[in-house]
């Protein structure tokens, strides 16, 4: 018997699922949702009953319904199906009911032991939970509430969140209810989800046809991405969360901001851990999940062991009877491409997606950073009213005007509606990722809200640094553990969450790793004084320490370790936890210049005119140009002159003509930083 599926039912009937649902709910038929089958009896009775133009009307109660015919006046009476919340436990039923099937109210943030108390389990039963999703924290460490939703699942206990922000919203009016009437369509926002080398970028790539992949270093993407593509003149967000394990707190931070959740699963490698976690944020989020079945042009392709093992992860595609929606692509082939494109607005659709653009507006910081021209930039998803230029906004600790926005391909904007990303500049300060944005009334306000935050900031770091302080000089005193303290600083807020995460899971029974600090722009005096007082190690990625860092660095004795590729940065403090020794090969830093000018040659190559401040440049270093302590390029000398003469090395106090090999984009006041790599044997 022919099947049809209610999405294509709804499409030939020319109504959305939705309402096709809702018009059929009273005819006893098993739908669940638009990817439910019909037969063709099943479908010829609803064709027959909708196209006859009879209306359909919802009543709220049986005692409505009219006494005549049902079809009378050609209407189609239907009864309101009304469905039970679930009942919240009182606190004494909470108290006698310890274990499965009762719901616990938490703040954003718990620590783990009293999370454990109000689960009813032990802090070890909660740790081992933690520690097999990733997350390295000891019983008087705190949790996010999405982590902390996804371990009591474990336990079979539903979590409610309630909103710490809620007292100081309500102090600021930052944030109110909507009215329905005041509600309007939006375009629903998709996060790209997977492991790495699995093929998300390339599927970006195929959709809206440009070419991130090659511009990335290692092809991998470093930092969330926003996009919006035009389908048949309906508009889709795509938010790209990086896949290396590494961003597993990017990842999280896009499912909670997100409609839908594309999973892409390579045909020829299957389900991996990564994708396991994806799997688990996106419940966490409670989005539906589209699986993107990727490489099906490969030789080892395997679509049906691609469904058996996503079936072990409780996600049964519909074909084979569940309601997981698979679609085979290649995204390097452009196959199957406008299959998962009509899969997104189907299940859009169903959701009724809708914000009031008519409002002060609320957002998300996807993604931000300190920007060597611009100053602190911020990619914000917008999610209620309309954010314009010249708003006054704030955003955790920062405040300020929006000078200018810029949508996803650069192109400068005056206002962004609900479901919009745009890139924002005028803020005091670089906000952290996941921080909402809003748009207050004066600069007055912005200020109040952005120094009580400080406030509050202050408090909590002073408590904490005492603490960890204490539990530091306790544990040497002892000499039962080694902990190796670390201070990191990037150029992005993506970045330190990327290397925090990866790090803490590099704990072991004899060696524990505390990220005491993080924040973005260059190495400090101040990071290093902290990590001497805490006996800590510094790493920077895509950053190096300033002159007066290295100086105090090297009086305090305090290690500075810098990196442009995460993966290495992993490996190194592997290697120094597993035995606490030096990596085989190490940098030497043998001087620092700054460029005083520059001159173009007649081969179109460009000449430093620089000024050694510091040790001395060689012919045969490699050199570092530094923007605001932020690595633009890292090369080799292509020539090195005094006067007209080519010069082995200038030392300290001296100028001279550099030359870098294809490179050209130097400009007055960058520094250059010339090194040498060498190797030493492990001790």
């Amino acid at each position: 018997m022919t099947k049809i599926r209610v999405y294509e039912l709804a499409k030939e009937l020319k109504i959305s699922s939705k309402e096709l649902i809702e018009r059929i709910e009273d005819l006893e038929l098993n739908i669940n949702s638009h990817m439910s089958t019909l037969d063709s009896d099943e479908a010829g009775m609803i064709k027959e009953l909708l196209t006859e133009h009879k209306e359909s009307i919802i009543v709220e109660d049986e005692k409505d319904l009219p006494e005549e015919d049902f079809v009378k006046n050609e209407k189609i009476y239907t009864k309101k199906q009304n469905k039970k919340k679930p009942q919240n436990t009182s606190e004494n039923e909470k108290g006698n009911n310890k274990g499965e099937g009762f719901i616990i109210e938490i703040e954003n943030n718990i620590i783990v032991r009293d999370f454990a108390e109000k689960l009813g389990v032990s802090s070890s039963q909660v740790i081992s939970k933690l520690i097999a999703l990733g997350v390295m924290a000891t019983q008087n460490e705190t949790i996010d509430g999405e982590v902390a939703s996804l371990i009591a699942g474990e336990f079979g206990v539903e979590v409610n969140l309630i909103n710490t922000d809620e007292t100081e919203d309500d102090e600021f009016d930052l944030d109110f209810e909507d009215i329905d009437e005041d509600l309007k369509p939006r375009p629903p926002v998709v996060t790209v989800m997977g492991h790495v080398d699995h093929g998300k970028t390339s599927l970006l790539d195929a959709i809206r046809h440009t070419s991130v992949t090659k511009g990335e270093a290692g092809g991998i993407t470093q930092h969330i991405g926003a996009s919006t593509v035009n389908i048949n003149g309906k508009k889709i967000v795509f938010l790209d969360t990086p896949g290396h394990e590494a961003f597993t707190s990017m990842r999280a931070r896009g499912a909670q901001v997100t409609d839908i959740a594309i999973l892409v699963v390579a045909a020829d490698d299957g389900v991996m851990p990564q994708t396991i976690e994806a799997i688990a944020h996106a419940k966490a989020a409670k989005v539906p999940i589209i699986i993107a079945i990727n490489k099906i042009d490969k030789p080892g392709a395997d679509i049906d062991r691609i469904k058996q093992e996503l079936v072990e992860h409780g996600l049964i595609p519909e074909d084979w009877g569940g309601d997981t929606i698979t679609v085979p692509i290649s995204a390097k082939q452009k196959i199957g491409i406008d299959d998962i494109l009509e899969m997104i607005l189907i299940v859009a659709e169903m959701q009724e997606l809708k914000a009031n653009p008519n409002r002060k507006a609320i957002g998300t910081i996807i993604e931000a950073q300190l920007d060597k021209g611009r100053g602190p930039i911020a990619t914000v998803l917008v999610q209620k009213g309309t954010l314009v230029v010249g708003d006054i906004v704030v955003s955790g600790t920062a405040s300020g005007r929006i000078r200018a926005m810029f949508d996803d391909r650069g192109k400068k904007v005056k206002i962004a509606t609900p479901s919009t990303p745009v890139l924002i500049l005028g803020l005091s300060d670089v906000p952290n990722s996941g921080d909402i944005l809003n748009a207050v009334e004066d600069e007055k306000k912005a200020r109040q809200v952005a120094d009580s935050r400080k406030k509050q900031l202050r408090e909590q770091m002073t408590s904490s640094y005492k603490v960890s302080l204490d539990d530091l000089f306790e544990r040497i005193k002892d000499g039962e553990i080694k902990d190796l303290n670390i201070i990191i600083k990037a150029d992005g807020r993506g970045s330190i969450e990327a290397l925090a995460q990866s790090l803490e899971k590099l704990d072991t029974e004899e060696v524990r790793i505390s990220i005491i600090h993080n924040g973005v722009g260059g190495i400090s005096e101040n990071d290093i004084m902290l990590a001497s007082a805490s006996n800590a190690i510094v790493i920077g990625f895509n950053v190096r320490p300033n002159l007066n860092a290295i100086d105090v660095a090297k009086k305090e004795d305090v290690d500075i370790r810098t990196y442009r590729v995460i993966y290495e940065a992993i490996e190194d403090i592997q290697a120094a936890v597993k035995g606490m020794h030096a990596p085989k090969i190490v940098e030497e830093v043998l001087g620092r210049a700054e460029v005083r000018a520059t001159f173009r040659l007649p081969n179109s190559n460009s000449i430093a005119g620089i000024y050694v401040l510091d040790g001395k440049i060689t012919r045969n270093s490699n050199i570092r140009l530094l923007r605001n302590d932020v690595v633009i390029h890292d090369g080799e000398v292509s020539s090195l002159k005094r006067f007209k003469d080519d010069a082995r090395e200038v030392m300290s106090g001296y100028e001279a003509g550099l030359g870098l090999n294809n490179y050209n984009d130097i400009k007055e006041g960058d520094l250059l930083e010339a090194y040498i790599l060498k190797e030493i044997e492990n001790k």
